[in-house]
């Protein structure tokens, strides 16, 4: 009996897990299919090229899922990334069809549910063309003051350059990489920081598209922290790599920059995933970073993800700088992160002396969207009191 029940939780987990997979998988794809094929009745060839179409994509999103992550195959990875992405949007806005819909039908309006099916179908089309244009188009830089009581008069107008979650992956984006070094070359940055998620893959397959990194800029400082993707692949090889680009891997480690005769310490900790690598040494830890940093000095915190801020407030961190929202990438998952992150996009002030700034992301993860979630190449201009 012992082994049995011992047993028993292995046996039923991947049927759970399988269960809830294909409950997602039925949902993403069969909501839009009620709406533009099921409900407005197109007829029987209608009706059955549409089920087909759905039913298709809809066996054919996992596999190519399974083809891409677990065997390495880019090109099935990629396609099945952009299926998610049009179906996750086909979903959002089928939701809103069938809500317009009823209107429309409480109204005595003739064919509801064709124009329900139309205006999906539309809506979704032009989302999708400009999300894609978004995603792959070179960030606009948004530019934020931050007052830091702490801050020395001779560090007011400090230029932070934020770069984080280029994720280069399948899709060569080298010369992409070029022109976002070109403009931050154009900033005229003190420091400039990555907070993680350089690449999906290893150095050895994204090397060409990090190469820009190298030529990028900063009177003071180029700092990098780790984030979750790094350790979901090449973490050791990409904290490497970036040494020899010429950047400071802050590993749970901190630098002093100094400017007009006052200092300011630049300090990094790894991935709130990191102690799940297997890495020996790889977990957040902020009082490594900060040991030995004079205690009356303002500190920048390089942290992947928002919900490091906890350590960052206990710490009296002045200021964390994060990615890994992406700021919801596509609407409305920005709704979702939230669940899970304290802040999607821009500057929060937690604590009297803690503020957080969350960056939307320079790249894109997965799908080759952006919608209402627009990259950034932040600017963050620090100011004295």
């Amino acid at each position: 009996m012992a082994v049995d029940a011992a047993a028993r939780p292995n046996f039923l987990r991947p049927l759970a897990v399988g269960a809830v997979l294909v409950a997602v998988v039925g949902l993403l794809f069969g909501v839009p299919w009620w709406t533009v094929v099921a409900a407005p009745g197109w007829g029987t060839a209608g009706f059955a090229v549409g089920t087909a179409v759905f039913g298709g994509a809809a066996v054919a999103l996992p596999v190519l899922m399974t083809l891409g992550h677990r065997n390495g195959v880019e090109r099935a990875g990629l396609s099945g990334e952009v299926l998610l992405g049009a179906a996750w949007v086909l979903f959002t806005w089928s939701l809103i069809g069938n809500v317009l819909r009823v209107a429309l039908s409480a109204a005595g309006v003739e064919e509801a549910a064709r124009v329900s099916a139309v205006s999906v179908l539309a809506v979704g089309a032009v989302l999708l063309a400009w999300g894609h244009f978004e995603a792959m188009r070179v960030p606009r830089v948004e530019e934020v003051e931050v007052t830091l009581p702490r801050l020395g008069a001779g560090l007011d107008g400090t230029r932070v350059v934020l770069l984080t979650d280029t994720h280069y992956g399948p899709i060569d984006r080298a010369e992409w990489s070029r022109k976002v070094t070109g403009v931050v070359n154009s900033l005229g940055a003190d420091v400039v920081c990555h907070t993680g998620d350089i690449a999906d893959g290893t150095v050895s397959q994204r090397r060409e598209q990090a190469a820009p990194l190298a030529d990028i800029d900063a009177r003071l400082a180029r700092v990098y922290v780790t984030g979750n993707h790094e350790y979901y692949g090449d973490a050791l090889g990409w904290l490497g790599h970036m040494r020899e680009l010429g950047w400071e891997p802050l590993h749970n480690h901190h630098v002093v920059v100094e400017r007009g005769g006052d200092r300011l310490v630049l300090a990094g900790i790894d991935d709130a995933t990191a102690h799940h690598s297997g890495h020996p040494g790889h977990r957040a830890d902020l009082d490594a970073a900060l040991e030995g940093a004079d205690p009356s000095l303002p500190v920048l915190l390089l942290a992947h993800q928002p919900k490091q801020i906890p350590l960052a407030e206990a710490a009296g961190v002045d200021l964390q700088i994060s990615g890994h929202t992406h700021g919801g990438q596509i609407w409305p998952f920005n709704l979702l992160v939230r669940l899970d992150q304290p802040a999607v996009a821009g500057l929060s002030r937690r604590t009297d002396r803690t503020q957080l700034y969350t960056s939307r992301g320079t790249g894109f993860w997965g799908p080759p969207f952006r919608i209402f979630a627009p990259s950034e190449i932040t600017l963050l201009v620090l100011r004295a009191p």
